[in-house]
């Protein structure tokens, strides 16, 4: 069977409102996956991403590698004529998904009510900062907002320097994610049922679902975590070490693995009280990094990676983003594809599909984004059919 063919999502069709980030990363899951994606634009402008930077012919890179796979057309929900258009898309539709703040959709005549009453199969799928109920609903959030009020900041860098955000936007990029697992299993739901449903994430609420160990810590105490650096606050040795030339990391997990990393070290200590145990070796981090690094300060990094990992301890280097797209593993998984140009020649590189399945295809490419407004002729001729 061709995999092309099989598409798990294949038959979906998305309406795609979101702009930016957190929506538009849940509709290129959705269309790695198969579904079509009917990108809904402002007219003239399009989504903000559009103007990001870093450019390359003109085109936005930010913008390429999150809308790739999906089709562009140009409304405005306040045109009678372009209305008409939208509520065809969206008779024709399996999902709708927003990004508004709480009651947009609701004000343009398009909230989950008015459409479920209209289209009871369809399912709407909706993204924001603080979720459509609670006292802040109607407050406006970026990613830096709710990294910050969610607790993911003040668990995030060095013991007594400022709080720093994540590197990526993981305030956005969780959001996504748990829309587009929303969606799936609104989806799944629809097949029993028959009925659609409303998906309501909010930012804020996926940034506490990433909180695993700090929110059990917090409960037990009653104290909430300080930022540890890059040591893990419930297991020991799990951070970064010094070598020769510079860090990288050791993660023995459990008592057996620490065994093993003092016999390569040739380190007496898995037999000693401070040590012996992970609790221990937890309340006695700083002095157990300082005799390890003891050991490993006298050779490369290199040195050690191999020879840890000839002994089955999990152990790696600190890559940049460049290295990262030239890690053999990585390549080898196919996480690293282009994003094809009009010609359909290379033009950027985005990541891949980390969703492997036997039935799926995984091509090295994936189609361009769309030029604003670049698919009306094509949507309008299949809504005529």
């Amino acid at each position: 069977m061709d995999p092309e063919s099989n598409r798990p999502l294949e038959g979906i069709v998305i309406a795609d409102l979101t702009h930016v980030l957190a929506g538009p990363f849940a509709s290129m899951t959705l269309a790695d996956l198969g579904a079509r994606v009917i990108k809904i634009e402002r007219p003239g402008l399009g989504d903000d991403t559009r103007a990001f930077p870093p450019f390359k012919a003109g085109k936005s890179a930010y913008f390429a590698t999150i809308n790739h796979s999906k089709e562009s057309i140009s409304l405005d929900l306040k045109s009678a004529p372009d209305r008409s258009v939208f509520e065809q898309i969206i008779s024709r539709s399996d999902v709708i998904l927003e990004n508004y703040r709480p009651g947009v959709m609701e004000r343009l005549g398009y909230g989950w009510e008015e459409l479920h009453e209209r289209h009871p199969r369809l399912i709407y799928g909706a993204v924001s900062g603080f979720g459509h109920s609670g006292p802040d609903a109607l407050k406006p959030a970026y990613d830096m907002v709710v990294q910050a009020r969610g607790g993911i900041m003040s668990i995030t860098g060095e013991r007594n320097r400022e709080p720093v955000r994540v590197g990526a936007s993981i305030g956005d990029l969780a959001a996504g994610m748990f829309l587009a697992q929303g969606i799936l299993a609104a989806l799944l739901h629809r097949e029993k049922t028959g009925r659609g449903q409303k998906v309501d994430v909010a930012m804020l609420d996926s940034q506490l679902a990433l909180l695993e160990h700090a929110i059990s810590l917090t409960s037990v105490t009653g104290t909430p975590p300080r930022p540890s650096g890059a040591r893990h606050p419930s297991i020991t040795p799990f951070e970064t070490f010094h070598a020769e030339d510079t860090l990288f990391v050791i993660a023995a997990g459990n008592d057996a693995l620490f065994q093993r990393l003092c016999n390569v070290l040739d380190l007496p200590l898995a037999d000693d009280a401070r040590f012996a145990t992970n609790p221990e070796r937890c309340k006695n981090a700083r002095l157990l990094k300082r005799l390890i690094e003891a050991v490993t300060i006298d050779k490369p990094a290199s040195y050690w990676i191999e020879k840890l990992t000839r002994e089955g301890i999990p152990t790696g280097p600190i890559q940049n983003v460049k290295e990262v797209l030239e890690d053999p593993q990585i390549l080898a998984r196919n996480m690293v594809v282009d994003v094809l140009d009009r010609d359909g020649k290379a033009a950027f590189v985005a990541a891949g599909n980390p969703i492997k399945m036997s039935e799926l295809a995984d091509p090295s490419d994936r189609p361009a984004a769309p030029l604003l407004d670049e698919d009306r002729a094509a949507i309008l001729e299949w809504l005529d059919h």
